[in-house]
């Protein structure tokens, strides 16, 4: 199979993710569970893939560095792409992206989320393990803002993921290493550029939520995302990020700024045949706020478990509230998600049996050896009257 037709296949599939590596069997995640959709790709064939991907002067930087990080558009649909050296050779995992940018409703998230997107100034915070679909849900909340106001958005990304177009707002979309040389950078030129709205992909390094934390105190909504289980883990990890003796400052600038913060995970629903968000909601309420000045970190969950009045949702309330929901939205550009106990590849479907009309009762004639064809035709006519 040619590497057009395994991206088909795995879409095909409702596959999240597709990984190859040379001389292995290629697996794709489907419906959280991993599952061989073909026989090995050679290492040679596997390698000239890779180096079609990136080019000439980006093939050069691979050999050097061992690893590379892409997003590219192949057939209409988004993919991001990481290939890296393994002891076998070139690897490649893909992320399948859907094919277009969705909003909340579409993305099956809880409408209370849209609140996220109506500060003018502040820190929004979508968090998650990795594969949670936490670029996803940060699309969503910029497609909510472009749908809805006139903003001047700006993205940095490494590597850009979603491709948006402008509706009601202006959205300028920068690639780190591409368009900027550093996230660092790219935050400092972009608070030159009259931005409403940052979007910093990932806070990776404390200088990084540093500038993050100071755009969001001057005048701007930035949204974020992080890798953390719960939102107090959020918290904690964005905090410790920096040195001790400067940590309660931190806290406090954490909490002068905080809109609020999503920490989600991807749960399948079997009756459904789709993965959904699981989410955890943290708002920055003033309970919030003073949990988070006095360094009670820990103490995150409850503030969360005792403000669902607040917009708040711990992820047992976000657990209720998914099985309650019926009117789940699916991708209708991708085939729906087979259950995990599903065969790797569709069985072979039997032509359809052709239904013969029912009959009312049997109709015994006389047969004898002399009768001739006239008159077997007048018995039944008349056993049928």
């Amino acid at each position: 199979m040619t590497f057009m037709e395994l991206l088909s296949t795995a879409r095909t599939l409702g596959a999240s993710d597709l990984h190859l590596e040379a001389s292995t069997a290629v697996v794709a995640r489907v419906g959280g569970e991993l599952r061989v959709i073909h026989e090995s790709v050679a290492e040679a064939h596997l390698a000239k893939i890779a180096q079609d991907l990136l080019g000439g002067e980006g093939w050069q930087h691979f050999l050097a560095r061992g690893s590379a990080d892409l997003s590219t558009t192949i057939g209409n649909a988004r993919y991001r792409l990481n290939i890296f050296q393994t002891v076998r050779g070139v690897a490649i995992a893909v992320r399948l992206l859907t094919l277009s940018v969705h909003d909340l409703r579409t993305c099956n998230l809880h409408p209370d989320l849209r609140r996220l997107t109506e500060a003018t100034t502040g820190l929004v915070i979508v968090s998650g393990p990795t594969g949670s679909g936490k670029s996803t849900t940060l699309a969503a909340l910029i497609e909510e803002i472009n749908s809805s106001r006139a903003r001047h958005i700006i993205t940095i990304e490494s590597p850009m993921e979603y491709a948006f177009s402008n509706r009601r707002s202006f959205i300028r979309q920068r690639e780190v290493p591409t368009h900027s040389p550093s996230y660092e950078q790219a935050i400092i030129d972009a608070l030159r550029q009259n931005p409403d709205v940052l979007v910093v992909g990932e806070m990776r390094t404390p200088e990084v939520v540093r500038l993050t934390l100071n755009a969001a105190e001057t005048g701007h909504l930035v949204l974020a995302t992080m890798h953390s289980a719960t939102c107090g883990e959020t918290l904690s990890r964005l905090c410790m990020s920096f040195a001790p003796e400067i940590q309660n400052s931190i806290r406090a600038q954490v909490a002068d700024c905080l809109v609020g913060i999503v920490c989600q995970r991807l749960e399948y629903l079997s009756s459904h045949q789709l993965r959904v968000p699981h989410c955890e909601v943290l708002l920055g309420s003033s309970g919030a706020k003073g949990t988070i000045r006095a360094g009670q970190l820990s103490q995150i969950a409850n503030v969360i478990q005792a403000s669902g009045d607040e917009g708040m949702w711990s992820f047992d309330r976000y657990q209720r509230w998914i099985h309650q929901k019926k009117d789940w939205v699916r991708d209708t550009a991708l085939t729906t998600t087979p259950s995990p106990e599903a065969p790797a590849v569709p069985a072979t479907v039997a032509p359809p049996v052709k239904k013969l009309p029912d009959h009312r009762g049997a109709i015994e004639i006389s047969i004898d050896e002399d009768v001739s064809l006239a008159e077997l035709a007048r018995q039944l006519e008349e056993k049928t009257r």
